[in-house]
């Protein structure tokens, strides 16, 4: 019966155990007869937060869907697009304590489900990223966030693997909506899909969100994936001087070459604290007739390396290629999914609290958009057998 009102974005339970009562295609997906009674909606309440979440089993669900569509052929795990989308929490934003006040968690009448899964994950995870501005009473786990120019609100974020191919939902997990929590998931759920399914991409497809150094360096060293994402890089200068990409690094032998040709070698051990810093020397610099554009605030130049900039440097030269090109219009498959999520199945906004509410709610609604992929491959896949001349 969940699957059919996510199928369908009938939202209400109440509406659902109607509609399954007098619709025979309901009642026949269902299991249930002409006279046999349908469950009372307290029921889900019961499930969910009992024997569903007990046994994941939302989770084997998903799982099993994604593996149908494997059988299928529309799954070929060449290419993976990621990317995140933020939903409303069921949480009003006017119940929200600011960072600077304190909460007293230990009021009786914050002793909620949601409250409780909270405490229980600073405990055992600490607080990720930095302190939210705005902390939610009825949902403490949901995170203050605001698209541009829209009113601030608490939301979660549900991140989407998708096989680019046919658009197949591989994975999904349900974060805080904050940038390093998406990284995190989006590793976590590469490594899943490996371990579950023994596929692992060739490339993976993101926007900048995805570009940090440090998740370039996993994906190029560690996993061996092409990343097909925006380098995240904020030493372009836009004051008329010198920027990092108009110095060349010499691998063999350590070092920056200037435009004017002169050198800038590691810093000294005792003076440094960025050991990935490169300075020129003084005595070049100011005799040097290309300092107003290099460094006209500073006795000499200094860059800093990243410790992930060959996997930078990969992802850099990947975007001139015309198989980049190709994934930024794949990309487009994960955000018509998204928009297919809020505006047909209606899932702009939660029904349940929770982390692991949102998680239920987002493994339900990506196993209803990969049934109506297979829906349609299979007419599709009817249609054609059906033209074909006996």
């Amino acid at each position: 019966m969940l699957l059919v009102g996510y199928c369908f974005g009938i939202r209400s339970e109440r509406r659902l155990c109607e509609e399954v009562h007098v619709n025979l295609a309901y009642r026949w997906f269902c299991r249930l007869g002409l006279e046999d009674p349908v469950p009372d909606h307290s029921s889900f309440s019961k499930n969910r937060h009992g024997r569903f979440r007990e046994s994941d089993v939302f989770r084997h669900v998903f799982e099993g869907v994604v593996q149908r569509c494997m059988n299928e052929g529309l799954v070929r795990g060449e290419g993976f697009a990621v990317d995140a989308s933020i939903i409303k929490a069921d949480a009003n934003r006017t119940r929200g304590v600011a960072a600077d006040e304190g909460i007293d968690w230990q009021d009786p009448g914050l002793g909620t489900r949601a409250v409780r899964e909270y405490l229980q994950a600073l405990d055992d995870e600490g607080q990720i990223g930095a302190t939210p501005k705005n902390t939610s009473l009825t949902d403490p786990a949901a995170r203050w966030t605001a698209a541009p120019g829209c009113p601030a609100f608490f939301g979660y974020s549900t991140n989407y693997l998708v096989d680019v191919d046919a658009g197949v939902i591989v994975d999904v997990e349900a974060t805080a909506a904050h940038r390093i929590e998406e990284t995190e998931a989006t590793k976590r759920m590469l490594e899943r899909v490996e371990q579950r399914f023994a596929l692992k991409p060739r490339h993976l497809i993101g926007d900048t969100a995805y570009g940090s150094a440090p998740m370039l360096g996993w994906l190029v060293e560690h996993k061996n994936i092409a990343p097909h994402i925006p380098v995240w890089d904020r030493s372009e200068r836009s004051d008329g001087t010198f920027s990092h990409s108009d110095f060349t690094f010499n691998a063999e032998h350590n070092h920056y070459v200037c435009p004017a040709g002169k050198l800038l070698k590691p810093a000294a051990p005792n003076r440094l604290k960025n050991p990935y810093r490169y300075r020129a020397s003084q005595l070049d610099c100011r005799s040097c007739a290309l300092k107003p554009q290099c460094c006209p605030n500073m006795l000499g130049r200094k860059i800093d390396r990243s410790p992930y900039e060959p996997a930078r440097d990969v992802a850099r030269e990947l975007a001139k290629t015309e198989a980049y090109r190709q994934s930024r219009k794949d990309r487009k498959k994960v955000e018509i999914l998204f928009a297919h999520l809020k505006r047909i199945l209606k899932l702009d906004r939660l029904r349940l609290r929770g982390r692991s509410g949102a998680h239920d709610e987002f493994l339900l609604a990506a196993t209803a958009q990969n049934l109506r992929r297979l829906a349609i491959w299979f007419r599709s896949k009817a249609m054609t057998v059906a033209a074909a001349p006996a």
